[in-house]
């Protein structure tokens, strides 16, 4: 059984597909999926999923790309997240890449959902791009981690280098690999997840972005995170059942849901 723990189904590409991609979840034993909000007006789209199907739960937040949407208060997704089906807080974080000129905005939208989540218990879903440095002040600063007095989390789509991934870990978050990780090109990454443990490892898809090798270039979706899970087995020469009786483990503990 694999699970995909980061996934935009509610993306209208997707959306319009659902029953196939249900079926094919099926196909692949991909049991459930995390539909991972990016704002606020998007977010009813996200619960009703969440609400309609069993096995989809969803999260509540704003990505850091999202520059002209309405910016969250900690007591909006404090608030948004006490629906049953919401089990984190974000897609939230840092992202230099795309935006410039003054981004105090997104450490202080950042520093909002890491409150949100010390205050819920519900653990963070964070994005991190060209911005590793602040990312990591931050979560230090705000107590993100366990040790601290928070949730913990998941650092997303995993492209840092293994200091990143060291330094997350050390707050007791955890690593999650995507389609990304399959690449042929990405010797570095390779590494990373090789030297991350299983006992710290996530599976995703980030659909509909970023489909894994041999599907790379098409749309992705759920039922592929089966090939991230088998290339990671492959890499750390472990049976495939190990990652994925793991990765499942570590999905059910860390969002705190009951099997």
């Amino acid at each position: 059984m694999f699970i995909d723990s980061h996934c935009h189904i509610d993306f209208p590409d997707l959306a319009a597909r659902l029953p196939e991609i249900f079926s094919k979840m099926v196909d692949n034993q991909v049991s459930h999926a995390l539909c991972v909000s990016v704002d606020l007006p998007d977010f009813p789209r996200v619960l009703a999923l969440a609400e309609k199907y069993p096995n989809i739960y969803a999260s509540v937040g704003v990505h850091p790309d999202y520059e002209e949407t309405p910016e969250p208060t900690v007591e909006e997704l404090v608030r948004l997240s006490k629906h049953p089906k919401i089990v984190a807080i974000g897609e939230t974080g840092l992202d230099y890449y795309r935006l410039e000129g003054d981004l105090e905005w997104q450490r202080a939208r950042f520093r909002n959902h890491i409150r949100a989540s010390r205050e819920t218990g519900k653990p963070l879903i964070i994005h991190t791009r060209s911005a590793s440095d602040d990312t990591i002040r931050i979560m230090r600063e705000e107590g993100a981690g366990p040790n601290a007095g928070g949730a913990g989390g998941v650092m997303h789509c995993f492209t840092e280098s293994l200091a990143v991934a060291e330094a997350a870990m050390e707050m007791g978050f955890y690593i999650s690999f995507s389609g990304i990780v399959t690449f042929k090109n990405a010797k570095e990454l390779h590494e990373v997840a090789r030297a991350v443990p299983l006992e710290r490892m996530l599976i995703e898809t980030d659909s509909p972005y970023l489909a894994p090798v041999p599907f790379r270039g098409k749309m992705n979706e759920p039922g592929l995170v089966r090939h991230v899970a088998e290339f990671l087995a492959s890499l750390k020469q472990v049976p495939l059942e190990q990652v994925a009786q793991q990765t499942t483990d570590n999905f059910f503990n860390l969002f705190k849901i009951a099997r």
